[in-house]
């Protein structure tokens, strides 16, 4: 098995980016909140993921006040919290998942307070430890990225968010600034609503990558296999949250958990693959 260690040399993100440009494959990045919805399912359903075709894994730090989230996530974050879900354990679960799986990135999306609160240098050292490639916060923006420096000097990619509302000059910093890939929010709002405009996203996303160095995923709005294969048709990579944290907040236990995600994900892996095969 290959180490652990986030590295600058050989980050799976980056390693993950560049197998799927090779294959003219576009990435599927599903979105779950670790410990939901039984912590102890938790690397199960991450192992079902993979299997269902997730080629990164985003793992939502559950958090008591997340800006960006709706419903669906927040719901999802409060009963991890009340299962005393915290970084530590989060941590655990991915040096769990590294011992069977040493290729499929991870990502750990949330927001500051945890990783001050744990430190930053300390939560860096451990995470990379652990096995994660990658952060999100969402309340760190490009203004604040002297804040997250420990975590990129230790070999973690830090993930910057753009947003339709993105200034130019702004979008320009994000784009500078980006390591592993860019987040594109498809539209100004919270996770979970329905209101996507292809078209719209189509041409944004088509000038980000113009000026970008990592590939763009797009998120927020995609929710079942034709959404997602509509925006693999301009998107390195499309990441789905709500949609299976709702399908997955009613599992019962570890088996249930992962059927249900392995029956959601397979359709949009394959909606995915057929779309690039020119055959959707």
């Amino acid at each position: 098995m290959t180490s652990a260690s986030a590295t600058e040399d050989v980050n799976r993100i980056d390693r993950r980016f560049a197998e799927l440009k090779a294959a003219g494959r576009t990435g599927l990045i599903p979105f779950v909140t670790a410990g939901d919805p039984l912590p102890p399912a938790t690397v199960a359903l991450m192992h079902a993921l993979v299997e269902a075709g997730a080629d990164l894994i985003e793992l939502g730090v559950p958090f008591s006040d997340p800006m960006a989230d709706g419903p669906v996530i927040q719901h999802a974050s409060e009963r991890a919290l009340a299962r005393g879900v915290g970084l530590a354990k989060i941590l655990e679960w991915v040096r769990e998942f590294r011992t069977r799986d040493a290729a499929t990135p991870i990502v750990l999306m949330g927001y500051l307070n945890p990783v001050e609160i744990h430190g930053a240098a300390c939560f860096a050292r451990e995470a990379v430890e652990a096995g994660v490639d990658g952060v999100l916060l969402v309340d760190c923006p490009i203004e604040e990225i002297d804040t997250a420096a420990p975590l990129r000097e230790a070999g973690l990619r830090q993930i910057f968010l753009a947003a339709p509302t993105t200034t130019d000059a702004r979008l320009g910093r994000v784009c500078e600034a980006a390591q592993g890939f860019l987040y594109y929010v498809s539209f100004a709002g919270i996770t979970g609503a329905d209101r996507l405009s292809q078209d719209d996203v189509r041409t944004r996303v088509g000038a980000i990558k113009q000026r970008a160095r990592t590939p763009v995923a797009v998120g927020f709005g995609v929710r079942d296999a034709a959404s997602a294969a509509a925006i693999g048709e301009f998107a390195d990579a499309v990441v789905i949250g709500s949609a299976l944290v709702e399908r997955l907040a009613a599992a019962t236990d570890a088996d249930d958990a992962r059927a249900r995600a392995r029956d959601f994900l397979a359709p949009i892996r394959a909606a995915l693959d057929a779309r690039g095969s020119g055959e959707a």
